[in-house]
């Protein structure tokens, strides 16, 4: 496997992860603005987000709303 690239195109918004040089034979959307990108074999060689700025923020908050949620919610009694 060669070396990960991240490329962001700001104006359209969307994050490039390319994990391979090899050509693009087919892709699969695997959930909404997310897309797989794969080769002849059907191996993974690169993941295409769209609307990237709002993907990962929505992401980060998840998990920190989350994080936050666990800390402040009442633990359990020792007994």
């Amino acid at each position: 496997m060669n070396n990960p690239h991240l490329s962001y195109f700001e104006q359209e918004d969307i994050l490039h992860l390319s994990i391979s040089d090899e050509p693009e034979a087919g892709s699969v959307e695997i959930s909404p603005n997310i897309t797989a990108e794969l080769n002849s074999a059907g191996a993974l060689i690169g993941i295409e987000i769209l609307d990237a700025s709002a993907f990962i923020r929505d992401s980060v908050m998840e998990s920190v709303q989350g994080r936050l949620l666990e800390l402040t919610q009442p633990r359990p009694a020792e007994g």
